[in-house]
């Protein structure tokens, strides 16, 4: 049994290690050097105490600085980002997230991601009903069509007032777009500093999913999308009062 005295050092030491990775994550991926002024701000943290958990970090090489003051991340860093691409497995964080909204929603669910000018299905879990749309995973889909499409485009900044509708409702419901006989709704997915990843979506014939029907899934859809941006990296951000929405992040 710990005294109040020990508990107060474990105490500290979290502190200590909350602060060393807020100064880790100060740094965003076009950032090549950052001065003092720029962790501090970038961390909250006074400028004497980024400095000493700076020192810190330099000596077991997760930064390094440079002789003008500058810091930049360490080769144990790139190390730590290395040894998590090798063992992150994308489908084990993707799947399950499409499983659940199959199993809501009684439909087809699927991954999409932008490929050149077009987009490609990556994962897919096929809805229980008898009757359904196919998609095989790997096959190429329109980019200006559909809702995945749509929702891609979107998020990835397209101008025009259609996609500044879709970036404030977090999602795009399409109903014969594609297909006159197909009708989806997606949302977006982020990974790593929000950059964008694709799109999740819900799928099935028209003549079963009104857009009423629909409409009544983009709460949990886009609650799904942001627990998986969660999952392959992103931060949390916050939401919107009422239904969650997935942010607009350039």
């Amino acid at each position: 049994m710990k005294n109040k005295k020990d508990q107060e050092k474990d105490g500290e030491k979290v502190i200590a290690v909350s602060r060393a990775i807020s100064l880790l994550e100060s740094f965003q991926p076009d950032d090549e050097y950052l001065s003092l002024l720029q962790l501090s701000t970038r961390s909250q943290l006074h400028k004497s105490t980024v400095l000493r958990i700076a020192r810190t970090l330099a000596h077991h090489r997760y930064l390094v600085q440079r002789e003008d003051g500058a810091w930049r991340l360490g080769p144990a860093a790139g190390w730590l980002g290395a040894r998590y691409r090798s063992s992150f497995d994308v489908s084990a964080a993707v799947e399950p997230v499409l499983q659940e909204l199959s199993a809501l929603s009684s439909e087809s669910s699927t991954f999409f991601v932008q490929e050149g000018e077009a987009r490609i299905c990556l994962y897919r879990v096929e809805g229980p009903q008898a009757i359904r749309f196919h998609i095989s995973v790997g096959q190429v889909l329109p980019l200006d069509k559909g809702s995945p499409g749509k929702v891609i485009l979107a998020f990835s900044g397209k101008p025009g007032r259609q996609y500044d509708v879709i970036r404030r409702s977090g999602y795009y419901i399409s109903i014969g777009e594609r297909d006159q006989d197909v009708a989806s709704i997606s949302a977006p997915v982020y990974g790593v500093n929000w950059k964008l990843l694709g799109a999740i979506s819900i799928s099935g014939p028209s003549s079963r999913l009104s857009r009423f029907i629909l409409k009544g899934y983009a709460e949990t859809l886009i609650a799904k999308a942001n627990r998986l941006s969660l999952a392959l990296g992103g931060k949390h951000k916050g939401l919107s009062a009422g239904a969650q929405r997935t942010t607009w992040h350039p």
